[in-house]
């Protein structure tokens, strides 16, 4: 005869919320698909999809029914929601697009954008020298760009 014993469930640890490198209101441009290059506001972030509504990338139009006599059925537009990985952040400063470092200061988080040099025959990305940071992050610290 067997003698069934209870297990007990295995603890599964917690996950961090995933952080993005894309906040409500900025200015991002498309990198890939069907609207590549095109420029918009962020109006929503989905952390745990990994996901952002842009305006006016990504129209779908969706069939609403009416829901009252004396209301007409229409075809409704809005923006779908896009992975984060196919925006990019547009830099204020040079109006150019541009890849961020995220940096937790005293006052909170805070994104130092990088630029992109030509060095050599290769491209590569360059942190903008900080008058803020710690000595031994001052000046320029590079990174190829695949």
């Amino acid at each position: 005869m067997r003698i069934l014993v209870k297990r007990a469930k295995p603890v599964v640890p917690r996950v961090p919320r995933p952080k993005m490198h894309i906040t409500k209101g900025d200015t991002v441009v498309v990198i890939s698909g069907d609207d590549k290059g095109r420029r918009g506001k962020v109006l929503r972030v989905h952390p745990k999809k990994r996901s952002v509504v842009v305006e006016g990338i990504r129209v779908v139009k969706r069939h609403r029914k009416a829901r009252r006599q004396d209301e007409e059925s229409q075809i409704v537009e809005f923006p779908a929601p896009i992975p984060a990985s196919k925006v990019m952040l547009i830099d204020p400063k040079t109006d150019r697009p541009t890849r961020v470092r995220r940096r937790v200061d005293d006052d909170g988080t805070v994104y130092y954008p990088l630029t992109a040099v030509q060095v050599g025959t290769s491209l590569w990305w360059v942190y903008e020298a900080q008058h803020n940071l710690p000595d031994r992050e001052v000046g320029l610290r590079l990174v190829e760009i695949v």
